[in-house]
């Protein structure tokens, strides 16, 4: 095995473990968890996934540098705003929201993937424009709108002290 093959394996665990981790917290953050393992282990798993997609292979800016720049971007906002969770409504939102698009983009790129190196995916989309994989990457996109939308609705962290969102009447 040469070392960009090890680099590209250690790539890819890296990225499926995040995926797997992400879910379990997603899950923590629909149950209001403003700090869990599953919370950190994911934050530091996705950091590893898209620094480590620099290690491998560059043939200059491409789809996969320009969306590692974008997650660690939103992954450093997540990190800025864990601390200040009981203080703004803001900071939850983007904590959030940045959890979410942070498991959208590592899902995003695993249909890539997948459409690349399954070769079943490969000759229903061979080019990556055709329907199949539009049609799977909008399933994504709108599953993870949803998602997000309703993490934001459950995430109620104890001892969040800003307002509701929720104005009542006199």
């Amino acid at each position: 095995m040469t070392l960009s093959q090890v680099f590209i394996a250690g790539h890819t665990l890296i990225s499926i473990a995040a995926i797997i981790v992400g879910v379990f917290a997603l899950r923590d953050v629909f149950r209001a968890q403003a700090s869990s393992t599953s919370l950190t282990a994911f934050i530091v798993l996705a950091i590893a996934t898209s620094a480590t997609g620099f290690i491998l292979p560059l043939h200059g800016v491409s789809p996969g540098v320009v969306i590692s720049i974008v997650a660690l971007i939103i992954l450093a906002a997540v990190l800025l705003s864990r601390g200040r969770l009981d203080e703004s409504r803001w900071a939850r939102w983007v904590y959030v929201g940045g959890l979410v698009a942070s498991e959208y983009l590592l899902i995003f790129v695993g249909v890539v993937q997948a459409f690349v190196k399954i070769p079943p995916l490969t000759a229903l989309a061979p080019t990556q424009s055709e329907p199949p994989f539009t049609v799977a990457q909008g399933i994504v996109l709108v599953a993870f709108v949803l998602i997000g939308v309703l993490a934001l609705r459950a995430f109620r962290p104890e001892g969040a002290s800003f307002p509701s969102a929720r104005r009542t009447r006199a």
